[in-house]
């Protein structure tokens, strides 16, 4: 019962689940997501205190600054890996170390203005990238080594989908 409760925390939103394949209104509705998150994750930690971006989701997760710092690595890391599935064939993406970098002074001392301004602009190219793709690019392909399989971008699109919901969730809950 713990161990659920503690998943519960960790996952608010649930994992990620990869349906094996995207129509275009689903693929409109993530790239949405995608697009609007930079927006609703300002407004979840407008205003907030020293001390609140100081708390933590979970007992051992993040804090609210960790978060909103990851989520800019994260998808920094995200719309590289969509280039190098666009101009190379099947390139092998590369793995960090997540937790080790939610660690750094960066991530400390950086105002979390920073990194939401950084999302706003990402996001924007982010999404003009993904406009228009056709079919062909949606299955292009990239390797990662961590989950020892290629995914097709559509997947990587549902991931990031997920990812900034499941940040985003993690915050709301921070401040309950």
């Amino acid at each position: 019962m713990v161990e659920e409760q503690l998943d519960q925390l960790k996952y608010p939103i649930g994992h990620f689940k990869f349906p094996g394949g995207y129509d275009e209104a689903t693929r409109s509705k993530l790239k949405k997501s995608i697009g609007e998150l930079p927006a609703k994750l300002r407004a979840a930690t407008e205003n907030l205190s020293e001390e609140q971006l100081n708390l933590h989701y979970r007992p051992g997760g993040w804090t609210i600054r960790q978060v909103v710092h990851h989520v800019a690595d994260s998808h920094l890391n995200s719309i590289i890996r969509f280039k190098l599935a666009l101009t190379e064939d099947t390139p092998s993406i590369k793995p960090y170390d997540e937790a080790a970098w939610a660690e750094l002074r960066d991530t400390a001392v950086t105002p979390i203005e920073v990194s939401l301004k950084l999302l706003e602009a990402l996001h924007t190219r982010w999404i003009n990238l993904l406009d228009g793709f056709s079919e062909k690019e949606w299955q292009k392909k990239a390797y990662h080594p961590e989950r020892k399989a290629e995914m097709a971008l559509e997947e990587f699109l549902g991931l990031y989908a997920w990812h900034g919901e499941h940040h985003l969730a993690h915050v709301n809950q921070a401040l309950k």
